[in-house]
């Protein structure tokens, strides 16, 4: 049994990382930006990038979700620093906490696949070089402020997080209501490569890793077979059974979503060799599978 810190606990993968450490037995210890209303809620302001180390106390695990949502609304500058600020300033605080405790704690930090920016058909592995964009400079930022972790001797592993397919919410929320009634299709050339992953593959990952703390440095969490957005669409047309054939050209996005648009047509086939390497194995390995349990 273990006791673990986790930062970012309301949101669609902390919620059900809490769970599935609790249903393990594990003790957790929530961050929170409001007033505690648990016995295990510890109030903290990641904005002053400081954790009091005493946090950490008995603590042999802290995961690391803090972050302002990529795609809650238009990339305004404002938002666009939020996005920033809100995952270096937190990752400081978790960090210099994490490289002061008297003890040795296993650090477990967000990162996102936006690291790789758009690379078309290239394959890319955790040893790929960063790309260009607004995305891949935020986690070029995000990983480096773990910089104080690291340099303590600390065990880090980046979780580099693609689309998370839940029925909860994230990014296929929306599309898999659209696809309900039949009107989802192609977004582009649908040619674009997103990188999946289901979200009971992504908690289990992270209890992989925590688990694992010889396993450190970038870790791609995506199944083992990419798929071509097209596919992903059609995959859940067959699972319900409805027309996916609706086409969403590149200049409609561009003018809905902004900015944003470029990273939902970007092209990442991402592999993940460190993941595989070490021993873990998906629940959903393919789209097929991943489809089925997310309309099930």
């Amino acid at each position: 049994m273990s006791r673990v810190a986790v930062t970012g606990s309301s949101g669609l993968i902390g919620a059900a990382l809490v769970a599935a450490l609790r249903e393990r037995g594990d003790e957790v210890v929530q961050l929170v930006r409001r007033a505690p209303r648990a016995p295990d809620e510890v109030r903290w302001e990641p904005s002053g990038r400081r954790l009091d180390p005493a946090v950490l106390d008995g603590v042999d695990g802290v995961v690391n979700l803090a972050g302002a949502g990529v795609g809650d609304r238009r990339w305004s500058p404002t938002h666009k620093r939020d996005v920033l600020a809100s995952r270096t300033d937190s990752t400081t605080a978790v960090a210099t906490a994490v490289a002061a405790a008297d003890h040795p704690v296993r650090l477990v930090s967000g990162s996102a696949v936006g690291y790789y920016g758009d690379r078309g058909d290239e394959e890319l592995t955790e040893a790929s070089p960063a790309g260009t964009g607004f995305l891949a400079d935020v986690v070029l930022a995000w990983e480096a402020a773990a910089g104080p972790a690291v340099d303590a001797g600390a065990s880090v592993a980046f979780v580099r997080t693609g689309i998370v397919l839940a029925r909860e919410g994230g990014a296929m929320k929306p599309l898999l209501r659209m696809a309900r009634l039949g009107l989802a299709g192609p977004l582009g050339s649908g040619r674009q490569f997103w990188p999946w992953i289901t979200l009971p593959d992504q908690v289990a990952a992270i209890l992989h890793l925590l688990d694992r703390p010889d396993v450190t440095g970038p870790v791609n969490l995506a199944a083992p077979a990419p798929a071509r957005q097209r596919d992903i669409v059609a995959a859940l047309g067959r699972a319900l059974h409805r027309p996916a054939v609706l086409w969403g050209p590149s200049p409609a996005l561009r003018v809905v979503l902004g900015e944003f648009a470029g990273e939902i047509l970007g092209s990442q086939r991402i592999v993940g060799d460190v993941l595989r390497d070490s021993g873990f194995g998906c629940t959903h390995p393919d789209l097929d599978a991943a489809v089925r349990w997310l309309v099930a």
